[in-house]
């Protein structure tokens, strides 16, 4: 891949970037090779690794081709909203056959590994770890909100360990708040009772003669 170095790297497009990076997921690997029976990460799953997090930090993704003799060439470029834009530089992929199916391959085929090499990912077997991967991190009001929602110790330890590392540094003080909440004794209308009691003290009842609760039941 051809870079190029006059290009300075702008200081909002790469603040932008450092940030997307971050909830990059996998490339996931989707699609299968007939020929060589192996799966593989297709451009649509390579997109869909990391194109949530770039344009939730205004990065748009554009891939642009530049003339080639013999083959294709293809230069990924993140574009800011401030108009700063990042390049992987230009990839240059041979086609294996002079023909629109060939051209049309390779086309394919650096769009792909120049996204990756741009963005910095990797494909990955589509298994229960790699999804767990590309799952969203809760922000802090989500992860107080699943804190919150905790009834009980057990229920409060369980909703703790759910959390990844990263939802537990923003839950921290929600998570210690609610622990003191639900450490609290319940009264359990003890405090009603009291004062029920304090009143019947206070207005006891009138002692009843025989005759007066005779005429109760009657």
């Amino acid at each position: 891949m051809e870079s190029n170095p006059t290009k300075p790297m702008n200081t909002k497009a790469s603040a932008a970037f450092v940030a997307a990076q971050k909830g990059f997921g996998a490339a996931l690997k989707t699609s299968t090779n007939p020929h060589f029976r192996s799966r593989y990460a297709d451009l649509s799953a390579c997109v869909e690794a990391v194109i949530d997090a770039l344009n939730q930090n205004d990065l748009a993704l554009l891939q642009v081709t530049h003339p080639a003799e013999t083959g294709v060439a293809v230069e990924t470029i993140l574009l800011h909203s401030s108009g700063e834009s990042i390049s992987g530089g230009i990839l240059h992929v041979p086609a294996s056959k002079q023909d629109a199916q060939g051209y049309g391959s390779a086309l394919t085929y650096a769009r792909r590994y120049s996204l990756m090499a741009t963005c910095g990912i990797a494909p990955e077997d589509d298994d229960g770890n790699a999804a767990a991967k590309r799952s969203k991190s809760k922000n802090k009001a989500e992860v107080e909100a699943v804190i919150g929602s905790a009834t009980s110790m057990v229920e409060l330890q369980a909703k703790w360990a759910s959390l990844t590392p990263d939802e537990k540094l923003l839950g921290t003080e929600a998570k210690d708040a609610k622990k003191a909440e639900l450490s609290e004794p319940k009264n359990d209308g003890l405090d009603e009772a009291r004062k029920l009691i304090a009143e019947a003290k206070k207005n006891p009842p009138k002692a009843q003669t025989e005759e007066e609760i005779e005429a109760l039941w009657k």
